[in-house]
């Protein structure tokens, strides 16, 4: 069955832009122009996920994330023009599970939507994801143990920022991920997005298997970074 995505978002524009792109992906959406509608229908059927706007008609979206997790357990990510570390930071420690700047790309909520939801059902079976393992250009990457293995064999050390910066890489190839997306993946000892520059920068160098090929992870100017290669998944 296909889950359902709340998106509350009072732009009609972008609503219906995300809605499009979450549903050509195979998820239903139902939208929501304000915080009450969408708390009127919480209380009757909760949704797989919210998407969140902070700046609704009929109050702050930081209060009605409150709301939610008083009457529900349902993930929410939270949709908002506020760049703020501040801001990221009480929305998380409200309950939020992932926060997207915007203007965004609607591919990249998807990652998000996909990712949020994979760790929301992981933690709620009660059991251990299972572990995976990604191969790409010759490469292997065990998610499991956060070890990366280069086309001629060669155990390559990474660091635990860098484990989890080239997993977002893998789990959305040939998609263009914002910085402000990469600092939320590379944890809380990313404290700046100068430091993401660094970190890609680093794991740039460790790809660099062959020199004089151009690397695996490209730079897209003014909007992100985007990841060069097709990946596959199978179980570890």
């Amino acid at each position: 069955m296909s889950k359902t995505i709340a998106i509350v978002e009072d732009e009609r524009p972008i609503a219906e832009m995300i809605a499009r792109t979450l549903e050509e992906h195979g998820f239903r959406t139902k939208s929501y122009s304000s915080g009450g509608a969408f708390l009127a229908t919480l209380r009757q059927e909760a949704p797989s996920l919210c998407l969140l706007d902070l700046g609704l008609p009929d109050g702050d979206g930081m209060n009605l994330l409150r709301r939610i997790r008083e009457q529900a357990d349902t993930p929410v990510i939270i949709l908002s023009a506020r760049q703020h570390p501040s801001d990221r930071i009480v929305g998380l420690e409200l309950g939020a599970d992932d926060y997207v700047i915007k203007p965004f790309d609607p591919r990249e909520v998807v990652a998000r939507v996909r990712s949020v939801l994979r760790r929301f059902e992981g933690e709620s079976s009660g059991e251990a994801p299972v572990a995976a393992v990604a191969r790409f250009a010759g490469w292997r990457f065990d998610a499991g143990s956060m070890t990366l293995t280069s086309p001629q064999g060669a155990d390559v050390e990474l660091s635990a920022a860098e484990a989890r910066l080239l997993q977002a890489f893998l789990e959305a190839p040939q998609r263009v991920l914002t910085r402000d997306f990469l600092l939320t993946k590379a944890g809380s000892e990313e404290s700046f997005d100068r430091a993401i520059d660094v970190r890609i920068s680093r794991l740039r160098k460790k790809l660099q298997a062959d020199e004089g090929k151009k690397g695996l992870i490209r730079t897209v100017y003014g909007a992100g970074y985007l990841f060069a290669s097709t990946v596959e998944w199978t179980p570890s």
